[in-house]
């Protein structure tokens, strides 16, 4: 039953989290008292040089002075090709050429899009939002365009996304592995492994995914009731997820071994 009621509480928590964010997201894009509206050509003078008004840069159209980060955007510096322009999809590649430093960024996947949400918290926490740039993401007026909305879209379908994942690694987290030339293949499963901490150690199983190549190696909970039984069946085998059908033995192991070893 505390297994049960920890993991319920922590994909409340997710959920609750998801929703913030969610939620500051759309903010963002809503109006703000006093902003300014650029063109691409007037933002591109502040880049910081000896006589510039500034040093500016831009993420998804909006506008934030950097000039308190010097270090990392003025000349010269390592970030100095994102000053004076919306390199939105670089945030993402590290493709730091004229070519890569650029706002286009509509055939990120959903996983790509959340990068770019968390360098939107980054810039929202640490510098000033100054304006919007009129293009790709904003209209002359400074609302939205249909592509910042589908961007938006995305971003929360990421949320969406990374809430199964997590979701699902809760339930079948990670193995330990490691491998040698001498020793072969180990799997082996403890109360940390993949990263997730519990109360429970479980056994290593092969889980198939629709669309994988190949199964991965994660560690399954030996007893109680399945993760996915509903509350009002109290019938259950103690099996915990041995019997989830995407799972499958490794040939050799013993089935409720926390170690499988696979010598050359």
């Amino acid at each position: 039953m505390q297994s049960t009621c920890g993991r319920g509480l922590l994909l409340s928590l997710a959920v609750v989290a998801a929703a913030v964010l969610a939620a500051r997201l759309m903010g963002w894009w809503g109006p703000r008292a006093v902003f300014r509206l650029f063109i691409p050509e007037e933002l591109a003078r502040y880049r910081g040089r000896p006589g510039d008004p500034g040093l500016y840069l831009a993420l998804l159209g909006r506008v934030y002075d950097v000039s308190s980060g010097r270090r990392h955007y003025e000349p010269g510096a390592h970030y100095s090709g994102f000053a004076g322009r919306d390199a939105s999809r670089a945030f993402v590649t590290g493709d730091y050429t004229e070519a890569g430093l650029v706002d286009d960024v509509i055939d990120l996947s959903f996983s790509e899009m959340l990068i770019l949400q968390n360098w939107i918290l980054f810039y929202e926490k640490n510098y000033v939002f100054v304006g919007r740039v009129i293009g790709r993401f904003y209209g002359e007026d400074g609302q939205p365009t249909p592509e910042l909305i589908q961007v938006e879209a995305m971003m929360v379908k990421g949320l969406e996304a990374n809430k199964r994942e997590q979701k699902e690694k809760q339930k079948f987290p990670p193995c330990n592995a490691e491998w040698s030339a001498t020793k072969g293949s180990r799997f082996w499963c403890s109360q940390k492994s993949g990263g997730v901490s519990r109360d429970w150690i479980g056994v290593p199983r092969k889980l198939y995914k629709p669309g994988a190549k190949e199964p991965r190696c994660v560690c399954v909970r030996t007893t109680g009731p399945p993760s996915d039984q509903l509350p009002d069946n109290p019938i259950h085998t103690n099996r915990g997820d041995l019997d989830d059908p995407n799972l499958g033995e490794y040939t050799g192991c013993p089935p409720l071994a926390i170690t499988c070893s696979f010598p050359l």
